[in-house]
């Protein structure tokens, strides 16, 4: 097997992976993601190479981060120091869409302001 062909393999186990702990089934994923459903079980059996549109669609659907596929897929590098939060907090069975989404909302005003106070004192 070729680099590339182990690569999609390993890309679409971890679609499959995802979309099993969002609890959805492949035709309820290829609705939300907007793509055939013989499409999808392609791209999850790794017979396929989807375009980075297409794991965009996807990694919306699945509430996860773009780049994780990106990186998968080897579109993009991997990031070492780049944490996923939101992507985990979206994928916590634990917690309610209220919860999560409220988290989420936390977590960004601190980053805006952090980003805020940086600008600040490069400013000043």
């Amino acid at each position: 097997m070729t680099a590339i062909e182990d690569r999609l393999r390993d890309l679409g186990e971890f679609i499959r992976d995802q979309r099993r702990t969002a609890r959805l089934s492949l035709r309820k994923l290829s609705e939300l993601a907007g793509i055939s459903n013989p499409y999808l079980s392609q791209i999850e059996r790794g017979l396929r190479k989807p375009s980075a549109e297409i794991l965009q669609s996807i990694a919306r659907a699945l509430r996860i981060s773009a780049e994780t596929l990106y990186v998968r897929a080897g579109i993009l590098e991997a990031r070492d120091t780049e944490h996923d939060l939101v992507g985990e907090i979206l994928r916590d069975p634990t917690l309610s869409e209220r919860h999560k989404q409220t988290l989420i909302d936390i977590y960004r005003s601190f980053q805006q302001q952090h980003a805020e106070e940086h600008r600040a004192s490069e400013a000043g």
